[in-house]
């Protein structure tokens, strides 16, 4: 059981890194204060084989709505993928996602939408970025350099994830045995030097408590593993950059519940100031983080 009496240690062990601050910047002409306000980011997945229901659109026509709809529930940024992270989930080809992924960049990015892509291959953002997306949100480490250059070339920001492999589909098993911040600050240190001698200017991190491990399947083992990575995010702000967490689900704990996981994992997300909340559900993120504002 969590207690106060450990948050009050985790505090008083890393009190320093507790007044970090990172950089802000805008995107698409709009400023982004995280500072003092963290920024939502909702989802449109546009892979079959995404578990999450409410956020899968098997048609451009859906996926654009849904993001009009994300957005105007409260979303800065709409982030939209083509290939399932999930292990078991089938491959999608690079002309298949640009074919997905593409109307709906241009139709959002139309209506004034801020819009992230999530992908690992240097030819799928390429064509995002020329379509005018904002942000990619990197989900590999192979052709990262490459990648980079196209971000910095379109003066767009790249969200860094870790990734314990050559890409979020082909990962290795994460080192549980230890403080996991010292890894997660390392894995991003090089990144972020290689963007910024990339020329990125724009950068967000994000530990990738998503994805799929397998020595993460174990229920209670992911779940205190992400709880530990939330409560101790205040810690990797100390690089200087925002943070960013895609929520997860615990389905095993909330079951027929699973759409109130997001929302718990956000107030421990917040407390660990985090400043970039990727979520499939936008207004259950918005009232908590307007409810923590009010104390």
């Amino acid at each position: 059981m969590l207690t106060l009496e450990q948050l009050s240690a985790l505090l008083e062990s890393n009190r320093s890194a507790a007044s970090a601050r990172v950089k802000e910047f805008s995107l698409g002409g709009k400023k982004f204060a995280f500072n003092s306000q963290p920024a939502i980011m909702g989802v449109v997945n546009l892979s079959a084989d995404s578990w999450y229901r409410e956020s899968v659109c098997l048609s451009a026509d859906a996926a654009i709505q849904r993001g009009k709809v994300l957005a105007a529930q409260g979303a800065q940024v709409i982030d939209v993928g083509a290939e399932s992270t999930l292990g078991h989930a089938a491959r999608v080809g690079n002309a298949a996602q640009k074919s997905k992924l593409i109307p709906v960049v241009k139709a959002l990015r139309k209506e004034k939408i801020l819009v992230s892509v999530e992908t690992y291959s240097p030819a799928v953002t390429r064509a995002s970025l020329a379509a005018g997306a904002n942000i990619l949100n990197l989900t590999g480490t192979a052709g990262s350099k490459e990648i980079f250059k196209l971000v910095a070339d379109h003066d767009a920001a790249v969200i860094i994830c870790y990734v314990a492999g050559k890409n979020v589909r082909e990962v290795g098993d994460f080192d549980l045995s230890t403080d996991p911040v010292p890894v997660l600050r390392d894995f991003f240190a090089r990144q972020i030097d290689l963007a910024q001698k990339c020329g990125v200017e724009k950068i967000f991190i994000d530990p990738g408590l998503g994805f799929y491990y397998r020595n993460l399947q174990d229920s209670a083992v992911r779940v205190r593993h992400q709880m530990n990575v939330f409560l101790n995010t205040f810690r990797l702000r100390e690089l200087g950059f925002p943070v960013c967490h895609a929520l997860p689900h615990a389905f095993e704990f909330f079951q027929e519940e699973v759409r109130c996981a997001e929302p718990f994992f956000a107030v421990l997300a917040a407390l660990g100031k985090t400043d970039l909340f990727r979520t499939h559900e936008v207004p259950r993120i918005k009232a908590v983080l307007e409810t923590l504002k009010t104390y």
